[in-house]
């Protein structure tokens, strides 16, 4: 007979891949310290997420093993944290953890003391290490327990100063550029790092990177400096053609594992395609390159099918790297495989060989940089070969909802859908922006993080939830031409501020004001692969105040970049997000169409312009629809900057011209 432990009844997939374990796991929470203090042991937090191979390789080995299990209760009270659904809490000791180690990630192991100060972490430990490190932990506690309190109390004092704000401190005279002009010299240190055989910014393990790759192209917009567009369409290129690239169903993997982008870890993240997604449609925007609008589609595609979309709901938060125990497994092919159902010309088209290029089997990918148009034959070949894959066991689905990417998903399909004339596109995109206001909104007006099928959602949202929905809703405005979308803006926008605005310093914290309290309350600023929640912000408050004229708005964005300058100046590339609406703080170009004219709307789209905002169809309390909406005035463009406008014109190419790339 199976016993379950507490993780049986979350929400979350990852712990309850957990339930099964004989480690008697909490999930965070009072139940769990109340039971480390009554024990007088150390609370042992493991944190992962369901896409995380080395997650399911500690698990096999340690948390599956009866003998390893029986030590884990024995010394320590367990508690499970999926990071998804608590980035807070993953933010918090993972910043312990780099102070102690040196570097994180997942698996994140810590020992707390059962007031919630960590003392000790790390990362991955296999078996035998991990029983001996656990019997270390306990002889420490039984003999030395002033030393692991005052390590504990250090290591909580500089958790605090590691997740405020980098400026925190920093001398307020600091010299901090324009940012127009910040975002060009950021521009020249991203080229600086660049791998000019293989794209990308450093050196193997590679990680797509779209804030980085989105202020290439706006540095180029701004500037016309070829060699800025080279550095961002050479990336784009290695990773359509590469491995880490879904040749078959559209879609990228998380990251490749070398300066190639041919292996990647094969997990699909919805972030991941929901921002590059985004970064290629711009490029095409830029260069009218059909490849990148064609990877654009693709990747939507994947976004759009099952079991990524959830009928009636919103998106999966990811599929995992393995199938049937084996990583990669649903997506290789050996030679003999690949051509008996796609041919010779498949097999030469996606870099087949007999040896293979990975483990001996064939990980598809493009040998010709940039070509990616299928001549007939290979397109056939190509839905021969998706529909024999489909017959596999596909990989294991996390299928928890999270608002913050939901609405980038949102913002993605939004967008596109409006540029590339895909209604279908928009509609879905209202479909689930409507999905998260049913479901993830309390009827007081509190969004919520995460929501799986048969529960109800968990988890207050956080900081990054709300901006991303701000996000969302604009861009839904700007697709459909519908008020309501800026309203529904309005309102996150305002709660952002209420719940998460720091008055005193300035930034968003993480967590809301009514929140759990935590060792710290931290502030994310920092762009990695997801940009951060005071860039994210940031950047859509100042499109929110050129769309509606509210002045409030754009304080908060530029008190942000103030306090941020500092930081931004000595470490740009880490903060590319926040460079980039350092540049857009510098001035918005509105858009305003009255009445019904398509074309003009579709003009106003077409050309790539980051700082552009678009008012259409139903009018709302903004600056941009003042006076424009009377007799005489119907079927108009105004092209403004700063609410500085032009003539009116009723000429799509005149909009064409004034908005044309620089």
């Amino acid at each position: 007979m199976t016993t379950t432990n507490r993780l049986a009844l979350e929400t979350s997939p990852y712990l309850r891949q957990h339930a099964d374990n004989p480690v008697n796991w909490y999930p965070w929470g009072e139940e769990a310290f109340a039971a480390a203090r009554e024990r007088n042991v150390p609370i042992l937090l493991s944190v992962g997420y369901s896409a995380c191979h080395w997650c399911h390789v500690m698990a096999h080995e340690s948390f599956e093993d009866v003998a390893t299990a029986a030590v884990i209760n024995e010394l320590t009270v367990p508690v499970k944290v999926d990071r998804e659904e608590r980035p807070d809490v993953d933010a918090i000791y993972m910043e312990a953890v780099q102070a102690v180690a040196g570097s994180g990630g997942w698996p994140m192991t810590v020992f707390l003391l059962p007031d919630g100060k960590p003392f000790f972490g790390g990362t991955y430990f296999p078996r035998d290490r991990f029983v001996e490190l656990l019997r270390r932990i306990d002889d420490a506690w039984r003999t030395n327990r002033g030393g692991l309190e005052a390590d504990a109390s250090q290591l909580a004092e500089a958790v605090v100063r590691g997740t405020a704000l980098p400026s925190r401190g920093w001398a307020a005279g600091d010299d901090v550029s324009g940012g127009a002009d910040l975002v060009a010299s950021t521009a020249v240190a991203l080229r600086a790092r660049l791998d000019h055989e293989w794209g990308g910014f450093g050196s193997a393990p590679k990680f797509p990177q779209p804030g980085m790759l989105e202020l290439l192209l706006q540095a180029w917009g701004a500037g016309g400096d070829p060699g800025v567009l080279e550095a961002a369409t050479l990336t784009l290129d290695a990773m359509a053609c590469g491995g880490i690239y879904d040749h078959l169903g559209g879609g990228f993997a998380r990251y490749a594992t070398d300066r190639r982008w041919l292996v990647p870890h094969f997990e699909k993240m919805l972030y991941d395609n929901a921002l590059l997604a985004r970064v290629y449609l711009h490029a095409w925007q830029a260069t009218g390159a059909d490849r990148y609008r064609q990877v654009a589609t693709e990747t939507i595609g994947y976004l759009l099918s099952a079991p990524i979309r959830q009928q009636g709901a919103g998106f999966s938060c990811a599929e995992d790297a393995d199938s049937e125990g084996v990583e990669g497994k649903f997506y290789v092919w050996s030679l003999g495989e690949l051509t008996d159902v796609g041919g010779s010309e498949a097999a030469a088209w996606y870099g087949a060989t007999p040896e293979g290029n990975w483990e001996g089997t064939n990980i598809l990918w493009r040998p010709v940089r940039g070509d990616l148009a299928r001549p007939s034959d290979v397109e056939a070949s190509r839905l021969a070969l998706l529909a024999a894959r489909s017959q596999r066991t596909r990989p294991a689905l996390d299928d928890k909802v999270l608002t913050e990417w939901n609405a980038m998903a949102v913002a993605t399909l939004a967008e596109a859908g409006a540029v590339l004339d895909r209604p279908d596109w928009v509609g879905a995109a209202v479909e689930v922006a409507e999905f998260l206001l049913a479901s993830l909104r309390r009827g007081d007006g509190r969004w919520m993080r995460s929501w799986q099928a048969g529960t109800r959602s968990r988890h207050l949202a956080y900081g990054a939830d709300y901006a991303w929905l701000v996000e969302a809703f604009t861009r839904l405005a700007e697709a459909t031409g519908q008020a309501r979308w800026i309203a529904e803006a309005r309102d996150a926008a305002d709660r952002l501020v209420d719940l998460f605005w720091d008055e005193a310093e300035g930034g968003f914290h993480t967590t809301g004001g009514d929140a759990e309290a935590l060792i710290a309350r931290p502030k994310d600023s920092y762009d990695g692969a997801i940009p951060s929640t005071n860039s994210v912000a940031t950047s859509t408050m100042l499109r929110l105040a050129a769309l509606t004229g509210v002045e409030a708005y754009r304080l908060v964005a530029d008190r942000v970049l103030e306090v941020m300058g500092p930081a931004m100046v000595k470490v740009p590339i880490a903060f590319t997000g926040l460079v980039s609406a350092a540049g857009l703080s510098e001035g918005t170009v509105e858009v305003a169409v009255s009445g019904s004219r398509p074309d003009l709307v579709a003009a106003a789209r077409a050309p790539y312009r980051p700082e552009r905002v678009l008012a259409w169809g139903e009018p709302y309390d903004s600056p941009l629809w003042e006076g424009r909406t009377g007799r005489g005035q119907e079927g108009l463009a105004f092209v403004c900057r700063n609410y500085t406008c032009s003539a009116p014109t009723g000429d799509a190419a005149t909009v064409r011209a004034a908005l044309g790339n620089r």
